[in-house]
Formats: C-alpha cells, sequence, structure tokens
C-alpha cells in the first residue's frame, strides 16, 4: 500500500497532523544546514560556537558567527514547503515542531509553531529577565542590555535543556497525532528523536520526508526521498483531491 491509499483508508480517522521539521526544510530557502557537505559546521568546531562555555569564553566570537547568521536569515523566505504546510491548515488541525530557530513557520502562515530550539531573532539577557525580538544587525560585539550585562541568542546551545513548556506541548502533540510527518531532519538529536516513538506507540501514521534515508527511516510507515519544497505541495493537493472524493 503506498501513502495515498493509507491515508486515503484513514482519512475520516486522520484530525492532527504533527510536523517535526529541520534544517533541510530551511536549506531550499538557502540557509545553511549544520551537518550537510555545505553546512555551517564546515569551518567550524561546534563546540567552539554553540555552547555557553564557548560564549562565556569568547562572547565577540561566537556573536560575530551569530550576526552572520541573522543576516542570512534576515534575507531569507519560506520556500514552497513551508508554505505546502500553512496551507495544510485549511483541512486539519495542524502543529509544527521544529529544530529550526529561522522563524520561516510562522513566515509562511503556520499557526501553532512549537520551536524546540528557540528563536535566533529573540535575543535575552544574560543576567536580568530582559527579552527582545531584534532584527538588526550589530556593529559592536558582543551587544549588551540595558541592564550592562552581555546579551546571547535566544536559542539552545549544546548542552542546555529544552523549553521546558515548549518541550512539554510537543510531547502532547506526538501523542495526539495522527499523522506526523518528519521533514528535513535525520533527528538524530537528544530529545527530539523520541517524538516519532511517542507518536507512534499512539498509533499515529509516520511518515518522512528526506533527500535521502536516515536512522529514522526504519520507524517510518512511510520513507519519501525527494526534497521537502517539491513533494509537499503534491502531498496537499493529494489531500484536498482524497477530501473533495469523500
Amino acid at each position: 500500500m503506498n501513502w495515498i491509499e493509507k491515508i486515503e483508508d484513514n482519512f475520516s480517522l486522520i484530525k492532527k497532523i504533527v510536523f517535526v521539521t529541520g534544517a533541510g526544510i530551511s536549506h531550499e530557502s538557502g540557509i545553511p544546514t549544520f551537518r550537510g557537505k555545505d553546512g555551517l559546521w564546515r569551518n567550524h568546531d561546534a563546540m567552539k560556537l554553540a555552547t555557553i562555555d564557548a560564549f562565556n569564553e569568547n562572547p565577540q566570537f561566537v556573536w560575530e558567527w551569530y550576526n552572520e547568521r541573522r543576516k542570512n536569515i534576515f534575507e531569507s523566505f519560506p520556500n514552497k514547503g513551508h508554505q505546502a504546510i500553512a496551507e495544510l491548515q485549511e483541512l486539519f488541525d495542524v502543529v509544527v515542531l521544529t529544530q529550526n530557530v529561522d522563524g520561516l513557520h510562522k513566515k509562511a502562515g503556520s499557526r501553532n509553531v512549537y520551536e524546540l530550539h528557540g528563536d535566533i531573532i529573540t535575543l535575552r539577557c544574560t543576567n536580568c529577565d530582559f527579552i527582545e525580538e531584534n532584527f538588526s544587525e550589530f556593529s559592536e560585539f558582543p551587544p549588551k542590555c540595558r541592564c550592562g550585562s552581555i546579551l546571547r541568542p535566544n536559542v539552545v546551545w549544546f548542552g542546555e535543556s529544552l523549553p521546558q513548556q515548549v518541550w512539554r506541548n510537543s510531547i502532547i502533540h506526538a501523542s495526539e497525532s495522527d499523522l506526523m510527518i518528519i521533514v528535513g531532519t535525520s533527528l538524530v538529536v537528544s530529545p527530539a528523536n523520541t517524538l516519532p516513538l511517542i507518536a507512534k506507540e499512539n498509533g499515529s501514521i509516520l511518515m518522512e520526508i528526506n533527500p535521502e534515508k536516515t536512522e529514522m527511516s526504519a520507524e517510518m510507515d512511510f520513507s519519501i526521498q525527494e526534497k521537502s519544497a517539491k513533494f509537499l505541495p503534491e502531498f496537499v493537493n493529494e489531500l484536498k483531491k482524497i477530501k473533495s472524493r469523500k
């Protein structure tokens, strides 16, 4: 049975679709991945860039790198994959659990987005409770809070815990999903890699969309080796056809 037949057979039971997305979907918007051949880590040791120890040791160096990432994100736009996910809200209850920090799902119009690893557009103080959205490039490094302390990107670095409320909600949505779609991620990072297992334990259909098979492919009901910007619009169109037949 192919994925179209499976979904058509279960269409009346599919109320909630949960997407788990990673760097691959944003790569098609021109944002480099971390682990690909053109990834952001290719010229740097990740542990010297994205840990609190690295930041405390050399905040200027870390901020210069993050400023380049932010500039790239400011110049990027949602692609057809992001847009297709947002369009699917017309048919189903759609939730996006994303490992990306670029905000492109929200730009595309997705309403229920949980950013597991934070948001690079947002800054927070390393000392006080100050948090703000900031779309500026910085001329001085590191940027300072109004209290005089250093600001940091509001992202989750290696060794840090995910935001507790975001993670609790992600577990709930994964357990409630009728269809979970993994897009553009190999899911090698914990604890996000447990989300498909939670969904599967609760009877969800699992689908993976990646250009290549991953370590999680064996757990999937369907593994589609295509780019998400090509496949997802086709996927949404097929769901609309199925709905019209019901």
